[in-house]
């Protein structure tokens, strides 16, 4: 992954660990004391990230992050890596085919460098071979359709996918599938909202197959400041800890996109392990904190 941004000269920067605001909602943060007052471990440097693009256009960060979702699922950790590139004058487009390239590019290249491990992982490599683009690309609207038809489905339209219903959709293909244009209130306050449809994001996710489900989240970033002021507001986030976020569009903002991507869901996805602790020598769960 670090080949191929560096080679599509893209600037890596770190983002902190340490934030006082949520990301994606306050009810996914650890909070820790800092010295007087508190802080909280980072869902998501892409803030940051959104930041570091207006000095230098295409910008990575790829480091540790945080969530304290109550999840039991085989595809949740509770600190895990995540790789996040965004770019200044991006559209959602745009992060769709470079998300759609980086993962080809990743998968050629554990296959013809790592084939022998995979070989001991008892992995169909076929599967992986399979992995070209183009890739399939359906609008919530088109993958609502599929789910609420399945037998095996109790999605309900307007409600972001579960785990069960990413799987349905992701083994309908082969190679990874994108959805875009979710609903506005499932999605991130950050997301901007499709002008053709302002009940809808300009996101997508990328749903691997052989029922992996979501390895990467993106849009384009809303850069307009009183649309994103409403936003917060309607997210209940305080808006004083995003004050250095919105003086971004303040004075002078860009269009802008970018995704996260997952490390050990991906990991675990061209590896073919059952639970995406497989992917950590030592996995933080629920309930599971050592060694």
């Amino acid at each position: 992954m670090r080949t191929y941004f560096d080679r599509a000269e893209f600037l890596c920067v770190d983002s902190p660990v340490f934030t006082p605001n949520a990301c994606e909602g306050t009810s996914t943060l650890f909070e820790v004391d800092y010295f007087d007052r508190k802080a909280y471990l980072t869902q998501s440097g892409q803030l940051y990230a959104e930041a570091a693009a207006m000095a230098f256009g295409k910008v990575y960060c790829f480091g540790p992050t945080f969530r304290a979702e109550k999840s039991k699922t085989r595809r949740h950790l509770t600190e895990f890596w995540m790789l996040e590139p965004e770019i200044a004058y991006g559209t959602l487009d745009d992060v769709m085919d470079l998300a759609e390239d980086m993962l080809c590019f990743v998968v050629s290249e554990v296959l013809r460098r790592r084939r022998p491990e995979l070989e001991i992982l008892e992995r169909d490599i076929s599967k992986l071979e399979a992995i070209q683009k183009p890739f399939p690309r359906l609008t919530y609207d088109e993958a609502a359709k599929i789910l609420v038809a399945h037998p095996d489905s109790t999605f309900r339209y307007g409600e972001d996918f579960g785990a069960p219903d990413e799987t349905i959709l992701s083994t309908l293909h082969d190679r990874p599938v994108m959805v875009t244009r979710y609903p506005k209130e499932v999605k991130a306050f950050y997301m901007k909202r499709d002008p053709a449809d302002p009940s809808k994001a300009l996101c997508v996710d990328v749903l691997a197959p052989e029922g992996v489900g979501e390895i990467i989240g993106g849009s384009q970033r809303e850069d307009d400041l009183d649309v994103l002021i409403e936003r917060i507001a309607e997210h209940e986030l305080p808006q004083q800890f995003f004050e250095w976020f919105l003086d971004l569009r303040r004075y002078g903002s860009v269009p802008h996109a970018g995704f996260g991507l997952g490390l050990e869901r991906t990991v675990a996805w061209i590896c073919g392990l059952e639970h995406v602790r497989e992917a950590s020598p030592w996995p933080r769960l629920m309930h599971r904190i050592e060694p």
